[in-house]
């Protein structure tokens, strides 16, 4: 396909028919806008992205447009032609394919079947399959999307699992492709391959339209961005006419610091000392092969990786509840003193008892009781401390008091002790959490995910309250498959790969690309050695997949 037509200055041609077009959308749930009066135009082989908090509306407009939903009022026209799109195979007929965050495959299917299930030509699969077979060469060679066809989607990394996600799009003769938060669980090097492979699809003529949070992501990739604040459309702009500054002050509606403000840490004394610390699950997979690792009094360890290697298995095992009839082996010492592992004294209640603070990973179904308020929830795990009890009642009143206070102090939105945690959006929830853990002021916090699903004026508070807390002396053990954050949050890195520690650095000592070599399993010991900064006390020597630490 020829590229957009474009004018003497390299831009698209405004005279010619866009891609995609919205008039008017609007959009209600009950009481709640979700979409009102929303303009928006998407010029043909170019790449757009779409921008906005948590709740701004953008995953509602593009359900819309994949018709999920069928808008309340306005218009929308695909290649300057009206269209009712009524269903998502509507959508599929006019050339727009949507490849989700969360990925649509039959996990013990081929790649082949997955290609062609939903898009068959006849009862007959085997014409079916010769003929996907065949253009899915073709369109593997033509966008670089190379990916064994008779492999099962449970053999294949998330990263390839994607490409075949896009291949679905393709083989449906997709010319618009909707990709939502499409390098969440990608490794840097898999994310810099997607770019490729988007820039590529746009130089063929396909027009892409990228929701995503990550705002360098923004920079780097696309053509244009469009700002969403509270249902509304609030800015559309060419990416190179725009900063990082800017595009985070229109999604907040105020300036926000992009970058983390921190001072050197002053570590002290080691507060968490874990050695050789090994987990098999139920199933007989070992999930943790061999950790060791130190975190003192005033710093932040970060550990790096892609889900699924091990830090949630760490995590859970360090806050007192690894999954059931789980295999643990090695040790963990908490100020110098040993804690149980396997024993009666190895539970999540022992481990507050011993300064240990954990904000889960999954804070709706590890952190919070969804149906419980918000007042209930913070004293969640802490109900039996003293300030919280009357003999052998509960304080409601005192419990009421101490939450509300949280809630004004991490600017909790709404500020309601009464709502269910359910009523809050997902970074409010976090916040919740968050204030529940820090402010009884641990000696050691495990914190997953912090910023998962979390909008930029929330990310920014819930950092400054983590170092806040290193700042007081305390140790913190982040987990988070964001880069950009273990490296702006972290006075250490750790990356694990496969169960295993691969190597420590300084974040002021290396780049996202040694990172993400690393998240991908690959290491050269050599040079990996010594150059971390850090006391032999604190090196690991690395291992290559298979082998024993």
């Amino acid at each position: 396909m020829a590229a957009a037509s474009q004018n003497s200055e390299g831009r698209p041609d405004a005279a010619a028919p866009a891609a995609i077009e919205l008039r008017g959308i609007s959009k209600a749930f009950g009481p709640v806008q979700a979409n009102k009066n929303i303009n928006l135009r998407v010029e043909k082989g170019t790449i757009h992205g779409i921008i906005g908090e948590n709740g701004a509306g953008k995953s509602t407009l593009m359900s819309i447009l994949y018709g999920f939903y069928k808008p309340d009022s306005g218009e929308i026209r695909v290649g300057g032609q009206p269209l009712t799109i009524t269903d998502s195979q509507t959508a599929i007929r006019a050339g727009i394919g949507m490849v989700f965050q969360h990925f649509k495959l039959v996990q013990n299917f081929t790649v082949l079947e997955n290609i062609i299930l939903g898009a068959e030509d006849g009862p007959l699969l085997r014409p079916s399959l010769a003929k996907a077979r065949g253009v899915l060469r073709q369109l593997a060679e033509e966008y670089q999307l190379n990916v064994d066809p008779d492999m099962t989607i449970e053999e294949l990394s998330v990263g390839h699992q994607q490409r075949v996600e896009i291949l679905k799009a393709l083989y449906r003769q997709a010319d618009i492709l909707i990709l939502d938060e499409p390098t969440g669980v990608l490794t840097p090097a898999e994310a810099d391959h997607l770019f490729r492979i988007l820039e590529g699809l746009r130089a063929e003529g396909k027009t892409i339209i990228l929701i995503t949070h990550k705002l360098r992501e923004i920079m780097e990739i696309t053509d244009n961005v469009s700002v969403m604040r509270r249902g509304e459309m609030v800015a559309s702009v060419r990416t190179a006419e725009t900063t990082p500054e800017e595009l985070a002050e229109l999604m907040v509606g105020r300036k926000v610091l992009l970058n983390v403000e921190k001072t050197p840490a002053q570590p002290g004394a080691a507060i968490l000392e874990v050695r050789n610390l090994r987990l098999v699950d139920p199933d007989g997979v070992e999930r943790l092969r061999g950790i060791s690792l130190d975190i003192r009094a005033g710093e932040i360890l970060g550990i790096a990786g892609v889900s699924g290697n091990g830090q949630t298995q760490l995590l859970e095992l360090l806050g007192g509840y690894p999954e059931k009839g789980s295999k643990v082996s090695g040790s963990v010492r908490m100020n110098g003193q040993e804690l149980d592992l396997t024993g009666r004294y190895s539970d999540a209640a022992t481990r507050r008892a011993r300064g240990i603070g954990h904000v889960p990973e999954d804070r709706q179904v590890e952190g919070l009781i969804m149906d419980f308020t918000a007042w209930e929830n913070v004293a969640f795990g802490y109900h039996h401390a003293p300030e919280y009890n009357k003999g052998w009642l509960m304080d409601n009143a005192a419990i009421r008091a101490d939450a509300e206070g949280k809630i004004e102090r991490f600017d909790v939105r709404p500020p309601n002790a009464n709502l269910a945690a359910r009523n809050f959006s997902g970074g409010n929830q976090q916040k919740i959490v968050v204030a529940r853990e820090i402010e009884r002021n641990p000696d050691l916090l495990l914190i997953g995910q912090p910023t998962r699903g979390v909008d930029i004026g929330a990310i920014e508070f819930i950092h400054k309250r983590i170092v806040e807390l290193r700042d007081a002396g305390k140790a913190v053990l982040l987990v988070s498959v964001e880069l950009d954050e273990i490296l702006s949050l972290s006075d250490r890195v750790a990356v694990m790969f496969d169960g295993r520690i691969m190597g420590e650095r300084l974040p002021s000592q290396t780049t996202t690309g040694e990172l993400g070599l690393l998240m991908a399993g690959i290491t050269d010991t050599e040079n990996a050695a010594d150059n971390t900064g850090l006391p032999p006390d604190h090196k690991h020597v690395a291992t290559l997949p298979g082998e024993q630490p």
